[in-house]
Parts: C-alpha cells; structure tokens; sequence
C-alpha cells in the first residue's frame, strides 16, 4: 500500500496518509466535487490494515459536502476490521464552537472511534 500525499491549495486540505496508520488532514476543504475528492481516501481507509490509526483533522473550514463525506471516510475507518484502534484528534481555533458541535455529531456516529480535542490560539 502507497503513502497518499495530496498538497494543500487554496480549497483543498493537505493529505498525508501514511499505511503505519498516521493520518494527516489540515487547511480547507471546498472541493468542486466532494465525492471525487474523497473516494480515493475511503478507499485507502477501506484497505488500510494496521493495528492503530491516530487521524489528525486540522480544517480551519469545510464545507456541508465536504462535512458529510468526512463523516463518511471516518465510518469507513471505523467499520475496517483490520484496524483495532482508531483516534481522531479533533483541532480546532479557539472559540470555534461550531467546529466542536460538528466533531461531537461525528463522534456520536462512530462506534469504535476515540475522539481528542485540541484547542489551538486564534489566528491573527
């Protein structure tokens, strides 16, 4: 299995997804065509086959379709019989509520998955 590496732009977060289980996911997510975008990472979710995966979410926005496939490439994780611990560390700017009350609907979703916050100073 390949290390999937997608650099940052202006709409599109940073990918780094390691086959040790390190995922890296961090800028903006405003993708054209959601379903497109993230397919490639289901699928690398989907064949993934380590025992832990700590999944780093650094988005400083996405949008509602880029939201719902994010949950969706996380129940992917979740429901990967190979994998036998899944943590998502959740960052976020401080006093970004709604980024909190949107990790907190994803967290009531998963099953297996262990969520961390992690506050960060706002950005000037």
């Amino acid at each position: 299995m390949e290390r999937l590496v997608r650099e940052i732009t202006t709409y599109m977060p940073r990918i780094d997804f390691s086959p040790e289980g390190k995922l890296v996911m961090e800028g903006r997510a405003i993708p054209e065509d959601a379903t497109k975008f993230f397919a490639p990472l289901i699928e690398f979710a989907d064949n993934l086959n380590t025992n832990e995966v700590i999944f780093d979410i650094n988005l400083e926005y996405f949008n509602t379709a880029a939201s719902k496939k994010l949950l969706e490439l996380m129940k992917h994780l979740d429901a990967n019989n190979n994998i036998t611990s899944v943590r998502i560390n959740w960052h976020f700017e401080e006093g970004d509520e709604d980024s909190v009350d949107t990790a907190e609907i994803y967290e009531d979703s998963l099953v297996r998955v262990d969520f961390r916050y992690f506050e960060y100073a706002e950005v000037a």
